[in-house]
């Protein structure tokens, strides 16, 4: 709020009221006059009601700085009041520059309580309406009359077609869809691919070619912001996109307007993810036979640690915590004296986890026939999988080793993955440490390796995933790879397999405090 509104639009401040007439009291042989300028004159604010005019030549005037706004004199006429007038002027400059920022402080809280009162008004919708586009056509209705805006609209973004589907209008015509996220063109696709607002000032247009909400002659102010939806989990990702067309005042809008419509959009990221998901729940059923079958065949795609017979003893077990898993291992046999294993652990769980997993064992099954060295298995490897795990947002973490008896070392190439150990014929436990970060985080041209000693017929290669630690830390109550190892450091004499079915066993006994995770080991001896 400023000046012009302290003394031109509203009352005279009491504060100041007081003064003036404090100090005709003090002074009764003169008079006091406080002047505003306006358009074309002065108004006189004190008397109340008081003559017309301007300020005269035969008082005392002194100009008071009250701040922005139009000019503000004080006029004493008479004589007697001495140095009296120089107090009153600053005193007055004082209180009316207090009245201007406590009317600008209480203006601003008026807009703030606007827009808290939208943001709550938008969860209760939210909260009590069950249909999406009802939701969202309360919402940009109440959106589009806080804001001014001739036009507002809502955009859902369907992953089934990759379009942005028109959810709710309301206000002009415009833009009715659907609209590829992939339109060069288009300004809501653009928002949408770059999770950027635009916000655009009245009076330009957009460039020539660019197809965007209707805008009068081009020339009206335009505000777009994406829609973003943050799981728990993290890997936020924009759902949609709101759109404000036009204002009512003509103005442009401002940061303070696109800061307001960021923040509603947010509220409503969550329910268009949910409207989405609900869609999806349907499809979903028609999977469960489909994810059981599933189940089943990526278990058949895990070999058997008992088909490996000879000189090496290894066993594993992968159990998926939901009906398909993002744990794996893989076992290679390359001849009497070396042995290959591999273990991994995909970012996520469920059938796309799944898919991630299949397609590391497939790659890996062909390029370890192909290359001696575990670092170039894992580059070929992270080739083949780099695009997927760049579309769905996952990695994994991934360890290689290949024992070599005859030589007596272990050669390994480890991508992110913290639970390799080598556990000597003694009791001492090696951590295999990683090499690299898990494959899809950072983008590599090679991998790195590492070589450690190997005591045929004593050591243990023993790898695991997480979900079998935490299983341990339930039982321990505190470090779960410290109990895990522990475990296997004293049946190290023991077959592989006794050991494996020990931990799992143990495992399985657990109470869960959280979701339990895949839970996957190899031991190898040879």
């Amino acid at each position: 709020m400023t000046g012009s509104t302290l003394v031109e639009e509203a009352p005279l401040a009491p504060a100041a009221v007081s003064l003036l007439e404090a100090f005709s009291r003090a002074y009764p042989g003169v008079e006091v006059r406080l002047w505003v300028a306006e358009a074309g004159g002065w108004r006189c604010a004190y008397p109340e009601g008081g003559v017309g005019g301007a300020p005269g030549a035969a008082g005392v005037r002194r100009a008071i700085d009250a701040g922005e706004g139009p000019g503000v004199e004080l006029e004493v006429i008479g004589s007697g009041a001495g140095e009296g007038v120089e107090l009153l002027a600053v005193a007055l400059e004082q209180v009316l520059r207090y009245e201007r920022e406590a009317r600008s402080a209480a203006r601003e809280l008026g807009e703030r309580y606007e827009e808290i009162n939208l943001l709550y008004s938008i969860s209760e919708v939210l909260g009590t309406v069950g249909s999406l586009q009802e939701a969202a056509q309360r919402i940009l209705t109440e959106v589009a009359e806080v804001l001014g805006a001739k036009r507002a609209s809502l955009w859902g973004y369907d992953p089934g077609d990759g379009r942005l589907h028109l959810a709710a209008a309301v206000g002009e015509e415009g833009l009715t869809g659907p609209i590829s996220i992939d339109d060069p063109s288009s300004v809501t696709a653009r928002v949408f691919r770059e999770r950027q607002p635009v916000n655009v000032e009245r009076g330009k247009a957009f460039p020539k070619g660019t197809r965007a909400e209707l805008r009068a002659n081009g020339h009206e102010a335009f505000l777009s912001v994406p829609i973003n939806f943050s799981p728990r989990g993290g890997g936020s990702r924009t759902v949609g996109v709101i759109t404000l067309v036009g204002r009512l005042t003509g103005e442009r809008f401002n940061a303070g307007d696109a800061r307001l419509l960021m923040a509603i959009a947010s509220q409503i990221g969550a329910a268009l993810e949910t409207h989405r998901l609900m869609a999806e729940n349907v499809r979903q059923e028609r999977l469960v036979r489909e994810l059981e079958l599933a189940h089943d065949l990526q278990l058949k795609l895990l070999p058997e640690a008992s088909q490996f017979e000879g000189p090496a003893r290894v066993a594993a077990r992968c159990a998926p915590a939901e009906s398909v898993g993002g744990d794996f291992y893989y076992l290679f046999r390359f001849s009497d004296d070396r042995f290959g294993v591999m273990i991994g652990d995909v970012s996520s769980h469920g059938f796309s986890a799944a898919l991630i997993m299949a397609m590391t064992i497939s790659a890996a099954a062909i390029y370890a026939q192909d290359s001696e060295r575990p670092a170039g298995v894992l580059r070929q490897v992270h080739r083949a999988l780099i695009d997927e795990l760049e579309t769905t947002e996952m990695h994994l973490s991934l360890f290689y080793g290949v024992v070599d008896a005859g030589a007596g070392r272990l050669v390994y190439s480890n991508a992110g993955h913290p639970h390799a150990f080598r556990v000597a014929g003694s009791g001492e436990v090696q951590r295999l440490g990683v090499t690299d970060p898990p494959v899809g985080t950072v983008p590599l041209d090679e991998y790195g390796e590492s070589v450690v000693p190997w005591t045929p017929g004593e050591d243990l290669l023993f790898l695991f995933t997480d979900g079998l630690s935490d299983a341990f830390s339930e039982r321990a109550g505190s470090s779960g790879e410290a109990a895990l190892l522990a475990e296997v450091v004293r049946l190290r004499s023991s077959p592989p397999a006794e050991i494996l079915d020990h931990l799992f066993a143990l495992a399985g006994r657990s109470t869960p405090t959280v979701p339990p995770d895949d839970r996957t080991s190899v031991i190898l001896r040879i």
